[in-house]
């Protein structure tokens, strides 16, 4: 016969045994305190890092306006922009209200356009686009420098070379006639420009061209200038054209000399 094995008996005693607790590890509360430390010390020195950058840029004398450059002149004197600009030497960089700089030295006549930056770590740094004078007006007092605004960018005793005689009632960048009249000089080609004596503007649908050599040309308003170019270089390019006296392209379909 085969043998039954017997299972073990568990008795009352053992089934009533607590289960052995784990003990806690040891030193865990106190490492909790070093890493909240760590956690605090590095805030404060975050803190100290950008209390420091803070003082430096705004209080320091590290980081002070030393020097003002100016860029981009050739009409206007330094000395007219800086005092215009009113940059005071040691005021803290961060301090510049650059925006308000630009709106100052934009509102000097012979300036087109400026931008104002900061050079860290002690300059500020004026860049200015000069209005270019394209003609000139005659007047009792001299001579006025126009752009091609029509703003009077200087005025001088003697005529500048090199520039046409602005002929209208008027002149002034509120003008029609002047809007016009240099509307038209701005759409020449150099080779075209460059001979131009005087721009008369009887009105602003009138436009008349006077060229080295005593030829008028009778160009009407600005527009389809660049047809009318295109069409008065073939001319001068003809014997005719070239002996021509007064040249007519106000109508582009339509072209007359006499």
């Amino acid at each position: 016969m085969a043998e039954t094995e017997t299972p073990p008996v568990v008795t009352a005693a053992a089934k009533a045994a607590p289960e052995p607790k784990s003990e806690p590890k040891s030193g865990s509360g106190s490492q909790r305190g070093r890493d909240r430390w760590k956690v605090l010390f590095v805030i404060l020195l975050i803190l100290g890092l950008l209390g420091t950058a803070a003082w430096a840029v705004l209080g320091s004398k590290l980081l002070v306006v030393r020097q003002v450059e100016v860029h981009g002149t050739h009409l206007l004197g330094r000395g007219q922009v800086t005092d215009t600009a009113r940059i005071t030497i040691g005021t803290p960089l961060a301090r510049i209200d650059t925006g308000a700089v630009e709106r100052r030295v934009a509102a000097i006549r012979q300036v087109a356009d400026v931008t104002v930056r900061r050079g860290w770590p002690t300059s500020v740094v004026i860049t200015i686009r000069e209005r270019v004078p394209v003609a000139v007006v005659q007047s009792t007092a001299g001579f006025s420098h126009l752009d091609t605004s029509g703003v009077t960018v200087l005025t001088s005793k003697k005529r500048a070379p090199g520039l046409p005689l602005l002929l209208v009632a008027q002149a002034g960048p509120g003008d029609p006639s002047t809007k016009a009249a240099l509307g038209v000089l701005a759409g020449l080609p150099q080779r075209l420009s460059s001979r131009l004596v005087t721009v008369e503007a009887l009105s602003p649908e009138n436009v008349v061209l006077r060229l080295g050599g005593g030829i008028s040309v009778v160009w009407g308003a600005a527009e389809r200038s660049p047809e009318k170019v295109k069409l008065l270089d073939a001319l001068l390019a003809t014997k005719a054209g070239r002996l021509a006296r007064s040249i007519d392209v106000s109508a582009p379909g339509v072209v007359t000399t006499r």
